[in-house]
């Protein structure tokens, strides 16, 4: 993995977590915290999102379009948790 691809997993990634921190009111962690959720939330939504058949395409756009998905998933799941 070279330092330009790294640089744009982890710009993929904060750009997903603000969005789904946006979506899902409340939620916001600060940059690392984005960053962490839009990651976590890309890896949850490449796992779920095929399982159902769900497609995005490639390129970067359908790359925040399916980490943003992803993240916003888990911050419903933790909204969940945090209210049992």
């Amino acid at each position: 993995m070279t330092i330009e691809s790294l640089l744009i997993f982890l710009l993929i990634g904060a750009i997903a977590g603000w969005l789904a921190g946006v979506i899902v009111k409340g939620f916001g962690f600060g940059l690392v915290g984005n960053i962490v959720v839009g990651i976590v939330g890309a890896f949850l939504a490449g796992l779920l999102l095929p399982a159902i058949g769900f497609g995005l395409g490639g390129g970067i756009l359908a790359s925040i379009l399916h980490a943003t998905l992803g993240a916003v998933i888990l911050l419903v799941l933790i909204r969940v948790v945090k209210r049992a």
